[in-house]
């Protein structure tokens, strides 16, 4: 596991990111009720491999995650330091020594766990106020577990008028099997893929992803 240091959201973050399958996309290899591979796998493969192609990621750093909302999340990390008297650590991109695999925490906290923010709609919120947390976030959450080999995640979902949602997740070992395995059957889609693009000349031998450049340098 390495932490690459780069502020997220920022160009340098997106850039870290291309051709890595990160938790928030997980949910496009497995099926969270079911713990089969999703649907969705061939289309996440064909993203990835498009970013590889041309260098960069297919959004930038003014679209998406700069849009949602960045000093709500703030006040919520805020609110949650004080909740749980803890201290939350910033990081960027953590991703598997080999660079293929990674996650963006919203924060690790002590040498255990992770926290992950969202600052939904007041529908949404009052939704998980009142019903739970939805399944739609087990792939993402189960999948920082993985990547950071913690032990448990926090995910706190912050709205202003309401009282915060704060959940412990703990490990689910047999889903992160599932979920190991999941992933490892789209990178190898993704490895059969490569070998088509480069004999199509649109991917050089020697091409690496940013991640996987890294790691071949700090294993050498």
């Amino acid at each position: 596991m390495r932490i690459i240091d780069v502020e997220q959201g920022s160009q340098a973050w997106l850039d870290a990111r291309v051709g890595v399958l990160t938790a928030s996309t997980f949910d496009m290899v497995i099926t969270p009720k079911t713990g089969k591979p999703s649907a969705q796998a061939s289309k996440l493969a064909y993203q990835t491999l498009a970013e590889e192609v041309l260098g960069r990621a297919l959004e930038d750093a003014s679209s998406g995650f700069m849009q949602r909302g960045t000093e709500m999340e703030e006040e919520a990390r805020r609110w949650y330091e004080f909740e749980r008297e803890v201290e939350v650590a910033r990081v960027g991109l953590i991703v598997r020594d080999d660079g293929k695999v990674g996650c963006s925490p919203d924060g690790l906290v002590g040498e255990d766990g992770g926290l992950e923010i969202k600052c939904p709609s007041a529908a949404v919120h009052l939704g998980y106020l009142l019903g739970g947390v939805a399944d739609e976030y087990r792939c993402q959450l189960q999948g920082s577990l993985w990547v950071t080999e913690r032990d448990w995640w926090d995910f706190l979902s912050y709205c202003p008028g309401f009282p915060p949602v704060l959940v412990r997740i703990a490990r689910d070992e047999d889903f992160i099997g599932k979920l190991a395995t999941c992933v490892d059957e789209v990178l190898a889609t993704i490895e059969t893929h490569r070998a088509t693009l480069r004999d199509m000349g649109l991917l050089q031998e020697s091409s690496l992803t940013l991640s996987e450049a890294l790691a071949q340098a700090r294993a050498a």
